[in-house]
């Protein structure tokens, strides 16, 4: 029995998420061997063979992968998974882009969205936005699986001494192209990755408002920039900020929620947070029931002040 990781990757290097599916990939039991598909993409093959718990990194370089399009990236993935009983991804965009491809081409399930790994068929994962967990269990002979990155610790990223293989290339189904990439320029930590987080509800009121009170509070803590839905469907804040079921999962050391009043959806996706404060003046607010730290005030006021004391 061995579980097939898809990488995530830049061509240079392997990104955080494929850390944590390492682990959720060795708890299936047997061996775990990373597929590394880029182009000119060495550099990030022998990262991967650094990884701690890796026996065998498999690295198909083509111009078709350099991108990680999901259409050749799922050929490939297909043309390997004979050998393999889990396919395991990263629930992250990527992930979720290329996983249920290769499902539907093998005519398998996908057990998504994995939180823990019970036995080599069973799994856990959330439903009705994380107020219930699911046990299921797949009778399936390849078992596709996404996991949730926050449900399991990242593997060490050195350590590891695995051989890398080099495999043929799948041929590119030509069902995509890449035409170009806008990437939004960020000085601060990728928000699933930072271990300190300070997020904006609603209550900013104005982009100008969430720039002033809460940039500074990050700059002091060296945290990423979150935010709500609401406050990212009123403008405050750019889509690429949004924590929750239909944004980001994320679960920091410490996760400072101001203005966030504590919607079900927003509570999805950063309840799993190692330490939560709450900032918000409304007592009733849903926020209060999950945070480990409460403050009833205005954050206008208690925000700057936090800062000042933060010297």
């Amino acid at each position: 029995m061995t579980a097939l990781v898809i990488a995530e990757h830049d061509n240079q290097s392997i990104k955080g998420a494929t850390l944590n599916t390492v682990t959720a990939a060795a708890a299936c039991g047997g061996d775990v061997h990373v597929l590394v598909a880029g182009h000119n993409a060495a550099a990030a093959a022998q990262a991967a063979a650094q990884i701690a718990g890796v026996t065998k990194v498999l690295h198909a370089d083509a111009p078709a992968f350099e991108h990680g399009l999901a259409e050749p990236v799922a050929a490939q993935v297909v043309a390997l998974a004979g050998d393999y009983s889990h396919l395991v991804f990263p629930a992250t965009a990527a992930g979720k882009n290329v996983a249920p491809r290769v499902a539907a081409l093998l005519d398998m399930g996908q057990v998504s969205d994995v939180t823990k790994v019970l036995a080599a068929d069973t799994f856990e994962r959330p439903i009705y936005a994380g107020n219930a967990i699911a046990t299921v269990q797949t009778a399936d002979a390849v078992k596709v699986l996404t996991v949730r990155t926050t449900g399991f610790d990242p593997a060490a990223a050195s350590g590891g001494s695995a051989g890398v293989e080099t495999v043929t290339a799948a041929a590119d189904p030509g069902l995509s192209s890449f035409e170009g990439s806008e990437i939004a320029k960020n000085d601060r930590p990728e928000l699933t990755a930072a271990k300190i987080i300070v997020s904006g509800g609603r209550a900013m009121a104005s982009s100008e408002k969430f720039n002033d009170v809460l940039t500074p509070l990050a700059d002091k803590l060296g945290a990423a920039l979150g935010a709500s839905r609401a406050a990212v469907d009123a403008g405050y804040a750019p889509n690429d900020w949004q924590v929750g079921q239909t944004g980001k999962i994320v679960a920091p050391q410490l996760y400072i929620a101001c203005g966030i009043s504590g919607a079900i959806q927003h509570l999805a996706g950063m309840k799993d947070s190692k330490v939560i404060v709450a900032i918000n003046k409304d007592p009733e607010a849903p926020i209060f029931s999950v945070a480990d730290y409460g403050l009833e005030a205005d954050l206008f006021v208690a925000v700057p002040e936090l800062v000042k004391a933060l010297g």
